[in-house]
């Protein structure tokens, strides 16, 4: 086929909406890959823009934005070749496109086929379709296009194959979740041998609100094997050479263990939201818990410890345990660290109360002031510090509703609202295997929320290893609770978790939005009613 191609994958962090920011970003990626050689720098779904920029798609001035940053990057086309993922406006319709920047001006323009419209994608609320194939010679190579989703059907590939193309460049926004990766490798591997040639996967990394997008691009050859691979998480530039069309083997690393990805996940999910919106660092309520000590060590790792406070709040039930945990991991971590009694607070409600309950039993009323309390405290801190209050609630508590409205909900990201708790379990010990940072009784303790006498969560609650099962077949897979109970849960268990998951949906529309982990998260994954009479037993 003649000498060697050498295309560049560009897995880099864009930020929605900063047009002029990521283009300066791919024109930094351009210049470093034209110094290492490359012919073609390829670069994420929609670079130009960020991914998903959902309704700024509908702003009449992004039109003109994008037009003035792809004249800007043509400009700079001329010792290499750009392939931009940017929003294209044609003939009235806005396309999800590409565009081929070469010899100083556009030369090609790739519209995608497949439109996702499930799960967090709503592509067709903005959308038109592309129907033609694309197809462009690189050093006598024909390179096929195709973006995100149209990789996962078979056609968009073959139409670029009989078009010609001996090597199809796949340009990717692909958010993660447990085991993505290896599900678009086994998906890409498909094609490749469908179509008998390689595939070229680029994809983007960083946060963007609940999603997380970690990179992982790869090149597989025509029978699908990987011949390279990023990493899953890190900004990198990956040097594909091409000889007689087929990509040589080059770095792979490794797909990483599930637990260590997920951590990572977490940590950039955080990561980016702190810093993409300006916040000086966060605030979170230590508790002694498990929940919040791995959302103190999540917070750290991804900002440093001179960027994250810690505040014990404690009250008359708070163990003594509880207290020396809280300032172990603290103090172990580096972070900064308070204790706030609520006692005075707490006495100064009963009082102002006293008329208003004469006459009424103690019941949950008197543990939700105790958390609101302390959702009090933090956002007063927040508001007078400038950091944001990360909540330590996990996907457990919130499925059920053991969380308070303006109490433990309160905050502006949830680091585990996607996290079950025996994912909590399990995270803590990995993160503890890096460094121990989580005293270990901690981990090991049963869990309580402490807002009551010899308080375990489990006293109103089937166990967690029961619990977080029902949850999945529930919530992640949509199962009714009568096929639940026919794989051998005990009915009153699965009743007793389906309605509390189904009469909560009005606290976890008022949640504080948290990193995507699975395919079904609370948030733009589950659109549930709040009013409804749906009744979930069949």
């Amino acid at each position: 086929m003649g000498a060697d191609v050498t295309i560049a994958m560009a897995q880099i962090n864009p930020v929605v909406g900063d047009i002029a920011g990521n283009a300066e970003r791919i024109q930094q990626a351009a210049r470093e890959a034209a110094a290492n050689g490359a012919h073609l720098v390829m670069f994420p779904e929609l670079a130009l823009t960020g991914y998903p920029p959902e309704d700024l798609l509908l702003r009449p001035s992004l039109e003109i934005r994008v037009d003035k940053a792809l004249e800007a990057l043509a400009a700079q086309s001329t010792d290499i070749a750009l392939l931009v993922g940017l929003p294209l406006h044609a003939d009235g319709k806005l396309y999800n496109g590409a565009a081929l920047l070469r010899g100083g001006k556009v030369e090609a323009l790739y519209r995608k086929h497949r439109l996702p419209n499930y799960r967090v994608f709503d592509e067709m609320r903005y959308f038109a379709a592309g129907t033609e194939a694309t197809v462009f010679e690189l050093e006598g190579l024909k390179v096929g296009v195709t973006i995100c989703e149209d990789i996962w059907s078979p056609e968009p590939a073959a139409k670029a194959v009989a078009a010609g193309a001996q090597v199809i460049l796949n340009l990717n926004a692909s958010p993660y979740h447990v085991g993505k990766q290896r599900e678009r490798e086994t998906v890409v591997a498909e094609r490749c041998r469908e179509n008998k040639v390689p595939v070229l996967y680029v994809n983007q990394v960083g946060g963007q609100d609940e999603l997380v997008f970690d990179g992982g691009s790869f090149a597989l050859s025509s029978d699908g094997s990987v011949k390279s691979r990023a990493h899953h998480v890190s900004e990198t530039l990956l040097l594909i050479t091409l000889r007689d069309g087929e990509p040589l083997a080059g770095d792979v690393q490794p797909l990483g263990d599930e637990l260590a990805t997920l951590y990572d996940a977490l940590v950039v999910g955080v990561r980016d939201y702190i810093n993409k919106n300006g916040f000086k660092g966060v605030v979170l309520g230590l508790s002694g818990g498990i929940d919040s000590a791995l959302t103190l060590a999540i917070a750290v790792d991804a900002l440093g410890p001179e960027r994250v406070e810690a505040v014990m709040m404690p009250f008359k039930y708070t163990s003594s345990m509880s207290l020396e945990d809280a300032e172990a991991e603290a103090k172990t971590l580096g972070v900064g660290y308070k204790v706030i009694s609520i006692e005075p607070m707490y006495e100064a409600y009963s009082a102002a109360l006293c008329d208003e309950f004469a006459g009424l039993p103690v019941d949950k009323t008197e543990e939700n002031i105790q958390s609101r309390i302390r959702g009090g405290l933090l956002m007063a801190i927040s508001n007078k510090k400038g950091s944001l209050v990360l909540t330590t609630g996990n996907k457990s508590e919130m499925a059920v509703g053991y969380a308070t409205l303006y109490g433990d909900m309160c905050g502006g990201f949830a680091v585990l609202k996607d996290v079950s708790k025996q994912r909590v379990f399990a995270l803590s010990n990995y993160r503890n295997s890096l460094s121990p940072v989580i005293p270990q009784r901690v981990i090991d303790r049963p869990p309580s929320a402490e807002l009551a006498p010899d308080q375990k969560d489990e006293d109103s609650l089937p166990p967690y290893e029961v619990l977080d099962q029902i949850l999945e077949h529930y919530i992640e897979h949509d199962q009714s609770a009568e096929a639940i109970i026919a794989m051998g849960f005990e009915r009153e268990d699965v009743e007793q978790v389906v309605r509390l998951v189904d009469i909560n949906e009005y606290k976890r529309r008022q949640a504080a939005i948290g990193t995507r982990i699975t395919q079904r998260a609370f948030g733009r994954d589950r659109r549930y009613p709040i009013t409804n009479r749906w009744k979930a037993g069949v």
